[in-house]
């Protein structure tokens, strides 16, 4: 029987003992196509070979970018780490000159693209990365040779099959297995570099927190695949004998949702916080009974407790909720979720309260890309859920909180270093402990609390310090307000960007008959929509002590994107990059402009 201690274990144990006929499932031109467990392995040992035959050694590189996520993937990154080399996934959208500086600093030998754009953009730096050989593309393009080439020449030269088991057998689990390069909000991005042991003890370990039926279960996978949290999961649902669909993009997931019916997916807080603003635009276009039953429903989620802490007659109201409302939530999440894994970022608990209310568990978590990534998670049974948490440490974990508040973490999930950085390394691994950057508590109950990034956390002028977390989450809570930014770093006061819901602006607008200008710029300056938005300032305000409370705030007319610079590719805010994108609106905050 195949002990995994390898990556490309997993599809191996996934043939012995829950052979699937899709293992792996991509929508190729409007209709779902299945590749079976063995399909899986006889391509990604073709890979292997070809990728011999071209002359790749133990400890090269070889590129994967993807705008997708799909079949191809999985392919590559098995035929690639079974010959001993090690995988560079590079996040799609950033720039060329980005491609460039990570393709040299990694010296790539070969890279796999996806399509036209990915290919054009490598294309564009080719000449300036000496290490680069060649490209290999999924897609059909013209004067681009298609990674089935590379599969053919694997089969045409079955006689390196025994070359390739003396590789694979020579790959120790403490070997590195990829280099991951995170998205830095500034300075150049650094490689992260994980062994095999890393992600295969943290798919593992995951495995145990979440409802899975072994060899029984969909999983709809659309967060990026080059990411290692999405990478962890694949490797964990293989291991389940979990079937992969490939959701076509993030346009697309309420669609393949009715598709698939699947069992479990991840998520962003940033998209749970989407739908549900969706959701709640959706009662608030509703009237009379229809309209109050909603909201009935809604409010009685909010106040959800796990474990029938609200007691019986709350549970007996829930129960009818359930029927009436909160059914068509799970209806619209495909029916059969068992759970959502949400990770990346502090989700708001209201959140949490209100799709497990409705009978779409999301189990929170906390991980990092240097510990593999996952830290700690919640999980439903065994009493290991706290709303506000991100649960109780994985096995073999140890989780200590230094003297000022920093999480340490030690386990087999912790990161090799990074990449010829030896100095960045020092500064992380230091006394056995990967040092997180991020400030939290353990409560009595083993959980684990986050509480800010301890490079975003700041000093007023007055000496007094803000968590700017704590207050983004709080006010995002607001449909008014999308994206949010509290700054305030040596200021007497902290105070706010803000990027409005359009969307639900120009609902509002409508049904208050509001004259309020459809161009963003003048839209900014409204009158009427600064009062509304002071007002939920004011609100959500309350909860705070009086030197955190956020004393001002300016409107940005943009949407902020990944695309845009503005946010991270988990959608997280570049507090360094929005200050300086809105300087001018920043110094008026502070009556300097």
């Amino acid at each position: 029987m195949t002990e995994i201690k390898r990556l490309f274990d997993f599809p191996y144990h996934q043939l012995e003992k829950f052979p699937l006929a899709d293992s792996l499932v991509t929508k190729v031109n409007g209709s779902w196509t299945k590749t079976s467990t063995q399909e899986y392995i006889d391509k990604a040992c073709a890979l292997s070979r070809g990728l011999i035959k071209l002359g790749v050694q133990p400890n090269d590189k070889v590129a994967i970018i993807s705008m997708t996520n799909r079949t191809e993937w999985n392919i590559c990154d098995i035929g690639i780490l079974q010959t001993g080399a090690q995988d560079v996934p590079i996040y799609p959208t950033i720039s060329s000159e980005e491609y460039e500086y990570v393709l040299n600093h990694s010296e790539a030998k070969y890279v796999f693209v996806s399509c036209k754009e990915v290919r054009d953009k490598v294309e564009k730096c080719k000449a300036n990365v000496p290490s680069l050989l060649g490209i290999y593309c999924f897609d059909d393009l013209n004067g681009t040779e298609n990674y089935s080439e590379l599969i053919a020449l694997g089969n045409d030269n079955k006689d390196l099959q025994e070359e390739l088991e003396k590789r694979m057998a020579a790959v120790n689990e403490d070997d590195l297995a990829t280099l991951i390069y995170t998205s830095g909000t500034t300075g150049k991005p650094k490689g992260v570099m994980l062994s095999h042991k890393n992600i295969s003890s943290n798919a593992m370990h995951s495995e145990g927190r979440l409802p899975i039926t072994f060899g029984d279960s969909k999983a709809l996978s659309f967060l990026p695949v080059c990411h290692i949290y999405e990478r962890m999961l694949l490797y964990m649902y293989q291991y389940c004998g979990t079937s992969i669909y490939y959701a076509e993009s993030l346009e697309t997931i309420s669609e393949n949702l009715q598709e698939i019916h699947p069992d479990v997916m991840s998520a962003v807080p940033r998209l749970l916080e989407k739908v549900y603003d969706k959701i709640i635009a959706k009662g608030n276009a509703l009237t009379g009974v229809k309209r109050k039953l909603f909201f009935w429903a809604v409010d009685l989620g909010l106040q959800w407790e796990p474990y029938g802490k609200n007691g019986w007659w709350y549970e007996t109201k829930l129960g009818v909720a359930r029927n009436l409302i909160f059914s068509k939530w799970q209806e619209a999440l495909g029916g059969n979720l068992k759970a959502i894994a949400s990770g990346s970022a502090a989700l708001q608990p209201r959140l949490a309260r209100i799709f497990n209310a409705a009978g779409c568990p999301v189990m929170e978590g906390y991980g990092l890309t240097e510990t593999s990534p996952v830290v700690s998670v919640n999980d439903m049974r065994n009493k290991g859920f706290k709303i506000g948490t991100v649960g109780k440490p994985l096995p073999d974990t140890e989780v200590k909180i230094a003297g000022d508040g920093e999480i340490l973490i030690k386990g087999p999930q912790v990161m090799q270093g990074y990449y010829k950085d030896p100095v960045q390394t020092e500064e992380v691994l230091k006394n056995g402990y990967f040092h997180t950057g991020d400030i939290g508590i353990v409560d009595a109950d083993g959980f684990l609390k986050i509480t800010d990034r301890k490079k975003s956390m700041f000093k007023t002028s007055g000496g007094k310090y803000v968590a700017p977390q704590l207050l983004e989450n709080a006010m995002k809570q607001s449909l008014f307000i999308e994206q949010i930014l509290v700054v305030g770093e040596g200021e007497k006061m902290p105070a706010a960007l803000i990027q409005p819901n359009w969307e639900y602006i120009d609902e509002w607008k409508k049904v208050k008959g509001y004259d309020i200008s459809s161009d963003a710029n003048k839209a900014c300056n409204d009158q009427i929509l600064l009062d509304k938005i002071q007002s939920e300032i004011d609100q959500y305000n309350e909860k705070f002590g009086k030197w955190e409370k956020i004393k001002t705030f300016a409107l940005t007319p943009d949407v902020w994107s990944i695309e845009g610079g503005h946010l991270t590719p988990t959608m997280k805010p570049k507090r360094k990059v929005i200050k300086e994108m809105y300087k001018t609106l920043y110094e008026g905050l502070y009556g300097r402009s």
